[in-house]
């Protein structure tokens, strides 16, 4: 790894970068593109990175929005620029080389799908070249890229938006008004889970029979990785390597964190800790298979302080509930990308005695004098709770988060906005926390974030 590529850009800070929250919001300067796309022409846009989410962006760009239109498409594997052709048109461009869609004028906007270790010099180099940028999360391999993107986005005045689409599905934004109407009281823990078992979830995806270097270019897949030998299984399953992704924290925290990102406007915690272990899947990656992460958060001036506690088992072989629950002082929110539940519950003012309680070792007299006193300080109407309250949300059946998320997309890029519902900075201040949680599994270390400044801190 080039050491130019972990050093830390001090420079961008919250007082540079669009804060998350009106609250605490400070502006920065940047260079407006003020050139906007008429409203009667077609975006075109091209994919970069042909894989399983290459193809699954793709659709879902198409279907977002009538006014985007499929050009172009870069990958460095044969097999799939010929997939390519097969499935949208042999006029459809494709090559090897990513620099050749960025030379091209007729392009407006690229999707970023590719291996984790290139997000950064792909989108940097997209932003220089003119091109509105769409990128997978996590928006960055290493916590210290993240400043250089976002730098590289405010001098481009270009529309950038991460891929993590869940908070553009019918449930989240419900779950967003819910939470920001109070209904749960002050939030005091979340946790949520991303459980699998089978060997497809665990990222052992087909290699094709045809996988050499004569058929896909290897040199350029390692880019700044370290130099190994040609390996087809780091090339078709580079999640199960660090080299080239995040593991389950930048494939899959990253979604979790994300959301409650959005429902709360958190900035991020600011304590990280995580353990877990390879259990299952001994197939020679190098990630754990089992990982849990604890997130401690700060009070501020949106929320209250709380604790996140983050979980993936791809050994789950039991019953598998994929949720997220956010819970505070007058109930909790549990929901997915498909529906939520809503559970109102708050105490009666009056404590209540008897029972598992001291009470019951009180003399018999003493018993008399408190029940005297507690009769005096609680009402009867002070001394019930009230009835349980649960509301149910169902998303519409033709929600499509996935298409919704491109659709704001192409929207600001037909205006000319910035304003994406997932920014650089909202994607950094996801994807750091979740980098945070493989620094402290691999070093068995917590690690100390700033979520306002968005640097690491020393302890």
């Amino acid at each position: 790894m080039n050491p130019h590529r972990r050093h830390f850009i001090k420079s961008v800070t919250a007082a540079s970068a669009l804060l998350a929250t009106e609250s605490i919001a400070k502006p920065f300067s940047i260079i407006k593109d003020f050139k906007k796309i008429s409203p009667n022409d077609k975006i075109r846009f091209a994919t970069i990175g042909m894989g399983i989410q290459g193809h699954s962006d793709t659709n879902a760009a198409l279907r977002g929005t009538p006014d985007a239109e499929f050009v172009a498409a870069a990958d460095l594997y044969d097999g799939r620029l010929t997939r390519v052709k097969e499935l949208f048109g042999k006029d459809i461009f494709t090559t090897r080389d990513y620099r050749q869609i960025l030379e091209r004028k007729d392009i407006d906007a690229v999707l970023v799908v590719t291996p984790d270790h290139w997000h950064d010099h792909i989108t940097k180099a997209s932003l220089a070249a003119g091109k509105h940028v769409y990128c997978e999360k996590p928006m960055v391999h290493h916590i210290q890229e993240g400043p250089s993107v976002i730098e590289a986005w405010k001098k481009s005045g270009k529309t950038m938006q991460i891929g993590s689409q869940s908070i553009s599905s019918a449930a989240f934004k419900e779950v967003k008004r819910l939470y920001q109407a109070g209904e749960i009281g002050e939030i005091n823990y979340v946790e949520s889970n991303n459980d699998r078992f089978n060997a497809i979830g665990a990222w052992n995806y087909s290699i094709p029979t045809d996988a050499s270097t004569k058929t896909l270019d290897w040199d350029t897949f390692l880019g700044d990785a370290p130099k190994v030998p040609f390996d087809a299984k780091r090339f078709f399953r580079w999640r199960n390597y660090r080299d080239y992704g995040t593991g389950v924290a930048g494939d899959l925290y990253v979604h979790l964190i994300t959301g409650v990102h959005f429902v709360t406007n958190s900035l991020g915690p600011e304590r990280i800790f995580s353990s877990g272990g390879l259990s299952y899947w001994k197939d020679g990656r190098d990630v754990p298979d089992v990982m849990v992460s604890i997130l401690d958060y700060p009070k501020t001036a949106v929320n209250a302080s709380f604790q996140m506690v983050l979980r993936v088992n791809f050994a789950n072989a039991g019953a598998i509930v994929n949720n997220t629950r956010i819970i505070g002082t007058e109930g909790q929110l549990e929901f997915t990308e498909d529906h939520l539940v809503l559970t109102k519950k708050k105490l009666p003012e009056a404590p209540g005695f008897g029972g598992y309680d001291s009470y019951n070792t009180f003399s018999v007299s003493e018993q008399k004098e408190f029940k005297k006193q507690y009769e005096a300080q609680f009402p009867q109407e002070t001394r019930k709770a009230e009835p349980v309250k649960e509301i149910r949300f169902e998303a519409p059946k033709d929600d499509d988060p996935h298409a919704s998320h491109f659709r704001d997309f192409f929207e600001n890029v037909k205006k000319g906005s910035l304003g994406t519902v997932e920014d650089p900075v909202f994607g950094y201040r996801a994807a750091a926390p979740v980098l945070a949680c493989n620094e402290s599994y691999f070093s068995k270390k917590v690690i100390h974030w700033d979520p306002v400044e968005m640097k690491l801190k020393k302890k």
